[in-house]
């Protein structure tokens, strides 16, 4: 009886079968197009990229509108969002990209690295290259600048890199990448400079918007009022589904992300090295602008969110002590033991403006009881509101006014707990009240504090709501 011979595959065989089959699953899976692409990076156990790349995939195919990714420095954040707009270009070979940077040379270096590698051309067998996975993606001929270029199937520029400094006049896109548009701590700390990002997000870049309409902000969380906090209050508060992806060099339990990026021996004399808010900001996304302040994160709501039913409207004033102080008003619904804030007038203008104003407001909100502190002013500003809210025809309004004697850094910091747990604000709080936000955002555990206005008046409404006598009733619960 003949022997049955033995069959094996040979090397080969294998290598092709590992050659195809990697090549029709980088088509699929965004995470397995970056493995087989950069396998020294994408490692099979580095966890924390298996969410990015599948958050980012999703995100593509689904309804999700932003995706904000905070991640460490050297953690592939910048990395995985060229690789993703490598696999759109496969996956979409007509669609329209912008990316952002903080200055030209960056932006132009993400875009210089898509570019050349979509044109990358192959030199071993097996060695896949990206023409092997989308053949069809392809640069067209004549028209590859650096930072601005097409794909040989589009009748348009398909891929346009700027920066706040550079121009995207005459551009739409599908898809809206920011990535590192903050270069210091320097910045980060510059009202003017984050306000300045903000403007040209909205007014220059988010306008391109068109077609699929899909916004990623990849950044390290360097300030609250920076373009990833900004986008992402913004863009809820307004109805769009966003995502936030948030990941610390170090977790809870006290491991490392990974500790071939960053090992804790690093992670240590980083820490012992950096000054703080560098730190906290770089590696643990802690912003730099709370790491010192007062008041913690204060919970937020959406328009939805806000009650209809509730069982008073209350405001407090704060009137401004010198030249350049501000007047500060908060209008709030009381409910239970919480204030939902509704209003809030925040100004250096002069009395002849805020009077009428203030007064506008005890109409618009239908104030039940409104205060304000007598010193400085505020009892004859007080008692020109009433009366121009009279003049109005207002009647459900009852004004009063006292005197306040308390040192006010004492008194704000003793109630900051207190305020930080009532007062709940609405989600787009730090856009629609900036600098009412800032100056509460800002304000100081420690150092010297600039102005006190806006942390004053929230703590004499705290005070006035749960630690004074309660101003009495309104008749029960109202809704609107």
């Amino acid at each position: 009886m003949m022997a049955r011979r033995k069959t094996n595959s040979s090397p080969v065989d294998k290598a092709a079968l590992k050659y195809y089959l990697d090549i029709e699953l980088s088509r699929r899976d965004f995470w397995y197009y970056c493995h087989v692409t950069a396998p020294d990076f994408y490692l099979n156990d580095r966890e924390y990229l298996k969410v990015v790349c599948r958050e980012m995939q999703s995100f593509d195919e689904d309804d999700t509108d932003v995706l904000i990714l905070n991640l460490m420095p050297r953690g592939g954040k910048s990395r995985t969002a060229g690789k993703f707009v490598e696999w759109v270009f496969g996956k979409h070979r007509t669609a329209k990209v912008m990316t952002g940077s903080y200055n030209e040379i960056l932006s132009t270096n993400f875009s210089t690295v898509v570019r050349d590698t979509i044109s990358e051309q192959k030199t071993e067998k097996y060695r896949i290259v990206y023409s092997d996975i989308f053949p069809y993606t392809k640069i067209k001929r004549g028209d590859a600048a650096k930072n601005i270029w097409s794909l040989s199937e589009s009748g348009t520029k398909n891929y346009i890199a700027t920066s706040p400094t550079g121009t995207a006049i005459g551009f739409g896109t599908d898809y809206l990448i920011i990535d590192d548009i903050i270069k210091s701590a320097e910045e980060a700390l510059n009202p003017a400079v984050l306000d300045k990002h903000w403007s040209w997000f909205t007014n220059t870049m988010y306008s391109r918007l068109e077609g699929r309409r899909k916004i990623l902000i990849i950044m390290t969380q360097w300030a609250t009022q920076d373009l990833a906090h900004r986008a992402f209050e913004h863009f809820t508060a307004i109805g769009l589904k966003v995502k936030q992806l948030c990941f610390n060099a170090q977790n809870e339990d006290g491991t490392m992300l990974d500790d071939r990026i960053l090992p804790f021996k690093a992670f240590n004399a980083l820490r012992k090295t950096l000054s703080t808010n560098i730190f906290e900001a770089n590696y643990l996304n802690h912003a730099v602008d709370m790491i010192d302040a007062l008041y913690g994160t204060f919970k937020t709501y959406k328009p939805e969110e806000l009650p209809e039913v509730y069982d008073y409207v209350a405001a407090q004033t704060d009137t401004a002590d010198e030249g350049g102080d501000f007047l500060c008003k908060i209008v709030g619904r009381r409910k239970g033991n919480f204030i939902y804030v509704v209003d809030i007038l925040y100004t250096q203008e002069r009395m002849e403006i805020t009077e009428p104003k203030a007064a506008e407001l005890a109409i618009k909100h239908k104030i039940n009881y409104d205060r304000a502190e007598s010193n400085n002013g505020g009892k004859g500003f007080a008692r020109n509101v009433e009366r121009l809210y009279r003049e109005k025809g207002g009647t459900l309004t009852k004004f009063s006014w006292k005197a306040t004697t308390a040192n006010k850094e004492a008194k704000i910091r003793s109630h900051a707990t207190g305020v930080n747990t009532v007062f709940i604000f609405p989600v787009d709080w730090a856009i629609r009240w900036a600098s009412f936000y800032s100056a509460v955002a800002l304000y100081s555990n420690t150092g010297k504090n600039e102005h006190d206005d806006a942390p004053d008046c929230l703590t004499e409404f705290y005070i006035a709501e749960f630690e004074k006598k309660k101003y009495g009733s309104v008749g029960g619960i109202r809704s609107v």
